[in-house]
Protein backbone atom coordinates (compact mmCIF):
# COMPACT_ATOMS: atom_id res chain seq x y z
CA UNK A 1 0.00 0.00 0.00
CA UNK A 2 2.89 2.63 0.81
CA UNK A 3 4.61 1.65 -2.18
CA UNK A 4 1.74 2.73 -4.11
CA UNK A 5 0.93 6.01 -2.57
CA UNK A 6 4.79 6.55 -3.15
CA UNK A 7 4.35 5.54 -7.05
CA UNK A 8 1.37 8.02 -7.22
CA UNK A 9 3.02 10.68 -5.42
CA UNK A 10 6.09 10.37 -7.70
CA UNK A 11 3.56 10.62 -10.88
CA UNK A 12 1.74 13.76 -9.40
CA UNK A 13 5.21 15.13 -8.47
CA UNK A 14 6.45 14.12 -12.76
CA UNK A 15 3.24 15.71 -13.78
CA UNK A 16 3.57 19.29 -12.19
CA UNK A 17 6.84 19.65 -13.27
CA UNK A 18 5.93 19.32 -16.63
CA UNK A 19 5.73 22.91 -17.88
CA UNK A 20 3.35 24.22 -20.89
CA UNK A 21 6.63 24.94 -22.73
CA UNK A 22 7.95 21.67 -22.83
CA UNK A 23 4.28 20.22 -23.93
CA UNK A 24 4.49 22.90 -26.64
CA UNK A 25 7.16 21.50 -27.81
CA UNK A 26 6.23 18.03 -28.10
CA UNK A 27 3.83 19.06 -30.55
CA UNK A 28 6.85 19.53 -33.21
CA UNK A 29 6.29 22.40 -35.99
CA UNK A 30 2.74 22.53 -36.45
CA UNK A 31 3.22 24.45 -32.76
CA UNK A 32 4.62 27.37 -34.64
CA UNK A 33 2.52 27.55 -37.15
CA UNK A 34 -0.37 27.79 -34.43
CA UNK A 35 1.75 30.29 -32.72
CA UNK A 36 1.77 32.78 -35.59
CA UNK A 37 -1.66 32.06 -35.80
CA UNK A 38 -2.82 33.06 -32.16
CA UNK A 39 -0.03 36.34 -32.53
CA UNK A 40 -2.26 37.38 -35.97
CA UNK A 41 -5.67 37.10 -33.81
CA UNK A 42 -4.35 38.92 -30.81
CA UNK A 43 -2.97 41.82 -33.25
CA UNK A 44 -6.06 42.16 -35.37
CA UNK A 45 -8.38 42.17 -32.05
CA UNK A 46 -6.51 44.28 -30.21
CA UNK A 47 -6.12 46.86 -33.10
CA UNK A 48 -9.52 46.11 -34.49
CA UNK A 49 -11.13 46.85 -30.64
CA UNK A 50 -8.95 50.61 -30.68
CA UNK A 51 -10.37 51.65 -34.14
CA UNK A 52 -13.72 50.45 -33.51
CA UNK A 53 -13.69 52.51 -30.02
CA UNK A 54 -12.99 55.49 -31.83
CA UNK A 55 -15.57 54.76 -34.40
CA UNK A 56 -18.04 54.44 -31.93
CA UNK A 57 -17.33 58.02 -30.24
CA UNK A 58 -19.95 60.38 -31.45
CA UNK A 59 -20.44 64.05 -30.28
CA UNK A 60 -24.11 64.56 -28.69
CA UNK A 61 -24.44 67.83 -29.95
CA UNK A 62 -22.75 67.15 -33.20
CA UNK A 63 -26.21 67.11 -35.16
CA UNK A 64 -27.73 69.81 -33.19
CA UNK A 65 -25.03 72.26 -34.35
CA UNK A 66 -25.36 71.01 -37.73
CA UNK A 67 -29.14 71.46 -37.84
CA UNK A 68 -28.42 74.92 -36.85
CA UNK A 69 -26.25 75.51 -39.57
CA UNK A 70 -28.42 74.71 -42.03
CA UNK A 71 -31.80 76.46 -40.72
CA UNK A 72 -29.16 80.08 -40.32
CA UNK A 73 -28.08 79.01 -44.00
CA UNK A 74 -24.80 78.47 -43.11
CA UNK A 75 -23.98 75.25 -45.24
CA UNK A 76 -19.80 76.31 -45.38
CA UNK A 77 -19.54 76.39 -41.72
CA UNK A 78 -21.11 72.91 -41.23
CA UNK A 79 -18.81 71.64 -43.78
CA UNK A 80 -16.14 73.36 -41.57
CA UNK A 81 -17.47 71.18 -38.28
CA UNK A 82 -17.28 68.21 -40.05
CA UNK A 83 -13.73 68.62 -41.08
CA UNK A 84 -12.69 69.14 -37.75
CA UNK A 85 -14.29 66.11 -35.88
CA UNK A 86 -12.82 62.67 -37.53
CA UNK A 87 -15.93 60.56 -36.89
CA UNK A 88 -17.77 58.40 -39.61
CA UNK A 89 -20.78 60.39 -38.95
CA UNK A 90 -18.84 63.60 -39.41
CA UNK A 91 -17.49 62.22 -43.09
CA UNK A 92 -20.66 60.99 -43.98
CA UNK A 93 -22.98 64.49 -43.29
CA UNK A 94 -19.81 66.30 -44.97
CA UNK A 95 -20.44 64.19 -48.14
CA UNK A 96 -23.93 65.16 -48.48
CA UNK A 97 -23.33 68.97 -47.28
CA UNK A 98 -21.17 69.21 -50.52
CA UNK A 99 -23.66 67.90 -52.65
CA UNK A 100 -26.53 70.01 -51.72
CA UNK A 101 -28.35 71.33 -53.87
CA UNK A 102 -28.60 68.50 -56.12
CA UNK A 103 -31.94 65.87 -55.87
CA UNK A 104 -32.33 64.28 -52.53
CA UNK A 105 -31.64 61.15 -54.48
CA UNK A 106 -27.88 62.35 -55.47
CA UNK A 107 -27.61 62.76 -51.51
CA UNK A 108 -28.46 59.80 -50.34
CA UNK A 109 -26.27 57.53 -52.87
CA UNK A 110 -23.24 59.88 -51.93
CA UNK A 111 -23.79 59.33 -48.82
CA UNK A 112 -24.48 55.55 -49.28
CA UNK A 113 -21.15 55.35 -50.96
CA UNK A 114 -19.00 57.15 -48.75
CA UNK A 115 -20.89 54.85 -45.89
CA UNK A 116 -19.88 51.47 -47.91
CA UNK A 117 -16.15 52.91 -47.77
CA UNK A 118 -16.44 53.61 -44.36
CA UNK A 119 -17.88 49.96 -43.28
CA UNK A 120 -15.29 48.21 -45.40
CA UNK A 121 -12.23 50.10 -43.50
CA UNK A 122 -14.38 49.31 -40.18
CA UNK A 123 -13.84 45.26 -40.96
CA UNK A 124 -10.24 45.42 -42.49
CA UNK A 125 -8.68 42.16 -41.13
CA UNK A 126 -12.06 40.56 -39.59
CA UNK A 127 -11.82 37.68 -42.79
CA UNK A 128 -8.42 37.06 -41.75
CA UNK A 129 -9.85 36.94 -38.27
CA UNK A 130 -12.36 34.41 -38.98
CA UNK A 131 -10.00 32.38 -40.81
CA UNK A 132 -7.95 32.08 -37.71
CA UNK A 133 -11.21 30.86 -35.80
CA UNK A 134 -11.81 28.15 -38.54
CA UNK A 135 -8.49 27.35 -39.31
CA UNK A 136 -6.61 26.83 -36.46
CA UNK A 137 -8.96 23.83 -35.22
CA UNK A 138 -8.32 21.98 -38.82
CA UNK A 139 -4.28 22.65 -38.01
CA UNK A 140 -4.51 21.15 -34.77
CA UNK A 141 -7.02 18.24 -36.04
CA UNK A 142 -3.69 17.80 -38.93
CA UNK A 143 -1.01 17.34 -36.03
CA UNK A 144 -3.64 14.53 -34.31
CA UNK A 145 -3.60 12.95 -37.77
CA UNK A 146 0.26 13.46 -38.55
CA UNK A 147 1.19 12.40 -34.52
CA UNK A 148 -1.20 8.95 -34.67
CA UNK A 149 0.10 8.26 -38.29
CA UNK A 150 3.61 8.43 -36.21
CA UNK A 151 2.17 6.48 -33.43
CA UNK A 152 0.53 3.42 -35.72
CA UNK A 153 4.41 3.54 -37.65
CA UNK A 154 5.94 3.83 -34.98
CA UNK A 155 4.01 0.16 -33.70
CA UNK A 156 4.51 -1.68 -37.11
CA UNK A 157 8.41 -1.03 -36.89
CA UNK A 158 8.22 -2.72 -33.88
CA UNK A 159 6.72 -6.12 -34.53
CA UNK A 160 6.02 -7.70 -31.47
CA UNK A 161 8.36 -5.81 -29.13
CA UNK A 162 5.78 -2.95 -28.76
CA UNK A 163 6.74 -0.36 -26.30
CA UNK A 164 4.71 2.13 -24.65
CA UNK A 165 6.84 5.00 -25.36
CA UNK A 166 7.36 4.02 -28.91
CA UNK A 167 3.76 5.54 -29.50
CA UNK A 168 4.21 8.51 -26.82
CA UNK A 169 5.54 11.30 -29.41
CA UNK A 170 2.79 10.47 -31.87
CA UNK A 171 0.44 10.73 -29.03
CA UNK A 172 1.89 13.82 -27.52
CA UNK A 173 1.90 15.75 -31.04
CA UNK A 174 -1.79 13.68 -31.66
CA UNK A 175 -3.24 16.20 -28.32
CA UNK A 176 -1.03 18.82 -27.64
CA UNK A 177 -1.62 19.99 -31.16
CA UNK A 178 -5.38 19.50 -31.12
CA UNK A 179 -5.64 21.12 -27.74
CA UNK A 180 -3.61 24.12 -28.98
CA UNK A 181 -5.89 24.57 -31.97
CA UNK A 182 -8.89 24.92 -29.89
CA UNK A 183 -7.31 26.86 -27.34
CA UNK A 184 -6.76 29.41 -30.39
CA UNK A 185 -9.46 28.65 -32.46
CA UNK A 186 -12.21 29.47 -29.96
CA UNK A 187 -11.35 32.93 -28.46
CA UNK A 188 -10.93 34.00 -32.41
CA UNK A 189 -14.02 32.39 -33.07
CA UNK A 190 -15.90 34.57 -29.93
CA UNK A 191 -13.62 37.89 -30.80
CA UNK A 192 -15.09 37.85 -34.51
CA UNK A 193 -18.34 37.81 -33.15
CA UNK A 194 -18.21 40.21 -31.05
CA UNK A 195 -16.14 42.90 -33.09
CA UNK A 196 -18.99 42.09 -36.05
CA UNK A 197 -21.16 42.57 -33.75
CA UNK A 198 -19.82 45.85 -32.72
CA UNK A 199 -19.68 47.16 -37.04
CA UNK A 200 -23.02 46.44 -36.26
CA UNK A 201 -23.98 48.49 -33.62
CA UNK A 202 -22.16 51.31 -35.67
CA UNK A 203 -23.31 50.83 -38.61
CA UNK A 204 -26.86 51.35 -37.34
CA UNK A 205 -25.62 54.54 -35.93
CA UNK A 206 -24.39 55.54 -38.70
CA UNK A 207 -28.18 54.82 -40.79
CA UNK A 208 -28.81 56.46 -37.99
CA UNK A 209 -27.66 59.91 -38.46
CA UNK A 210 -27.97 59.93 -42.22
CA UNK A 211 -31.88 59.32 -41.98
CA UNK A 212 -32.01 62.38 -39.61
CA UNK A 213 -29.80 64.50 -41.83
CA UNK A 214 -31.64 63.45 -44.80
CA UNK A 215 -35.17 64.60 -43.21
CA UNK A 216 -33.11 67.60 -41.96
CA UNK A 217 -32.84 68.50 -45.25
CA UNK A 218 -36.17 68.21 -46.17
CA UNK A 219 -38.01 70.14 -43.23
CA UNK A 220 -37.31 73.65 -45.02
CA UNK A 221 -39.30 72.54 -48.04
CA UNK A 222 -42.45 71.92 -46.29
Amino acid sequence: MLQIVLQTEAVAEASSSISLLSMAAKGGWLMIVLLALSVVAVYIFGERLVVLRKAAKVDQNFMNNIKEYIYDGKVQSAIHLCESQNTITARLIAKGLHNIGRPLTDIKSAIENVGSIEVARLEKGLPVLASVAGGAPMVGFLGTVIGMIKAFYNMSMAGNNIDITLLSEGIYIAMVTTVAGLIIGIPAYFAYNYLSSRIGSIVNNMEKHTLDFLDLLQEPLK
